[in-house]
């Protein structure tokens, strides 16, 4: 109980003084301003920079001290750092990451113009350069990508006190150090050896009989699929190996939670059609990108648009089908969101594949089903009662159990479907399911009253 207190109240004074620098620059209190930003963290002045618009940002930027410039990089959005990039010389850039770790100086490279990239790296030194060189040769959303070189790596015939002896004399150790990586003399990963171990075990001990033997994540490996691993196995840290199992670097759960969140925000701006990181971008820039879906959206409207029209006779003679379409449409849209939410998630998290497809194609279609006949029913009563119209009442609730289970069907369909053609399904499932339910809907229910109600 005392640790959530003390959480809510660092949260709470976080939100304080981000208040209250918005207070600042509106004042235009830049020296308070400046004074404050040398309190906070930089991950907190990362994440008041991206909520400021543009000429703002530029501000504050230009108040934070050279020597955390680095660190307030390596925390922001890609889309708010690739913008203030734009404005530092090639030497400013080497300067502000010249204490980061590895991971994070290539994050920074990588958004830099080409022809900037290799003026900063001809400004690193060599062994910073060679580092780097093997970050930068991975993809950035790969175990590679994510990896810090730098890395501990002991052998597995020497004693803990020679490990102990030899970790006195080490400079510098790695941030969030919880395990030394164990090789053999060509730097092919055996294990790691627990900081703990060192500490409690005898020290005549040898490496080798205390290290927990395991293979390392390789370099290929996609970064969803290292944070699920990291989750699975509730790791701190993890060895990066190649494909013959020489040891590359580590990668720490800092990295990993920056993975899920960037996952997860992704996956929220997708199920509305956004491709925006930064919320002050452009005006064009996200006018253009919105546009996009904005139009797709208004086509598959015409398609729905284009089914009432071929009703429009049955529409004229008993008015009150205008007023009950939205209803079946609308049943289904929620019915079938349910389901593709549910489909989504398992593609993310790698738990829906072709072996369990069909399972949950026939799960989520008897969920519709059953939740179909019991809405059905609720919704012929109310048409009966209101509309005192006992055939009306069984059309919309006939068109609404098959709304339902087409729904059900479709969201469980589409989502594994744009996955297989490399399309991602948060941002085109949500769109074509609306179609799929908007079509069936008023086909079913317009064509069932065509047939039954209207002479």
């Amino acid at each position: 109980m005392n640790d959530l207190t003390q959480q809510d109240a660092t949260q709470n004074n976080s939100l304080d003084t981000l208040s209250q620098l918005h207070e600042l620059l509106v004042s235009k209190s830049l020296d308070r301003v400046s004074d404050l930003l040398t309190e906070m963290h930089p991950a907190e002045i990362a994440d008041f920079l991206e909520c400021l618009p543009g000429k703002s940002r530029k501000k504050i930027w230009g108040l934070i001290s050279v020597d955390r410039e680095g660190d307030v990089l390596a925390h922001l959005q890609d889309a708010v750092r690739s913008e203030l990039l734009e404005h530092m010389q090639p030497q400013e850039v080497a300067e502000a990451t010249k204490d980061l770790e590895t991971d994070d100086v290539a994050d920074i490279i990588q958004d830099l113009p080409e022809g900037v990239q290799d003026t900063v790296l001809l400004s690193m030194g060599e062994q910073n350069r060679l580092r780097l060189a093997s970050v930068l040769s991975y993809p950035e959303d790969t175990a590679g990508g994510l990896m810090n070189t730098d890395v501990i790596s002991i052998r597995a015939d020497v004693t803990l006190d020679v490990v102990t002896r030899y970790l006195r004399r080490v400079e510098n150790i790695p941030e969030k150090t919880d395990n030394l990586m164990v090789v053999d003399r060509e730097n092919q990963y055996l294990g790691a050896l627990s900081v703990i171990d060192i500490l409690i075990g005898d020290p005549e001990a040898s490496v080798g009989e205390l290290m927990k033997e395991e293979s390392g994540i390789s370099a290929d490996l996609s970064a969803s699929e290292v944070a699920k691993v990291f989750e699975q196995r509730d790791l701190v840290s993890a060895a990066v190996v190649n494909g013959n199992g020489i040891l590359l670097g580590r990668i720490t759960v800092d990295d990993v939670v920056d993975v899920i969140q960037e996952e997860a925000e992704h996956a929220v701006r997708s199920m509305a059609g956004l491709g925006d990181d930064d919320m002050f971008a452009p005006i064009f820039t996200s006018t253009k990108r919105r546009a996009v879906w904005l139009g797709i959206n208004l086509a598959t409207a015409f398609l729905g648009a284009a089914v009432i029209g071929r009703f429009e006779d049955t529409i004229q003679q008993l008015v009150a089908l205008a007023v009950l379409m939205p209803i079946v449409a609308g049943m289904g849209g929620v019915a079938g969101s349910q389901t593709l939410t549910i489909a989504i998630r398992g593609i993310a998290l790698g738990h829906l594949n072709k072996s369990n497809a069909m399972a949950l194609m026939l799960k989520e279609s008897a969920v519709g089903l059953l939740n179909g006949l019991m809405w059905a029913c609720v919704v012929s009563v109310i048409v009966v009662f209101w509309f005192d119209d006992t055939s009306l009442g069984f059309i919309i609730g006939l068109a609404m159990m098959i709304n339902l289970i087409v729904a059900a069907f479709a969201g469980a369909v589409i989502p594994m479907g744009l996955n297989r053609y490399g399309i991602d399904p948060a941002i085109a499932g949500g769109v074509l399911l609306t179609t799929v339910t908007d079509v069936v809907g008023f086909m079913t229910f317009l064509g069932l009253a065509s047939l039954f109600l209207v002479s």
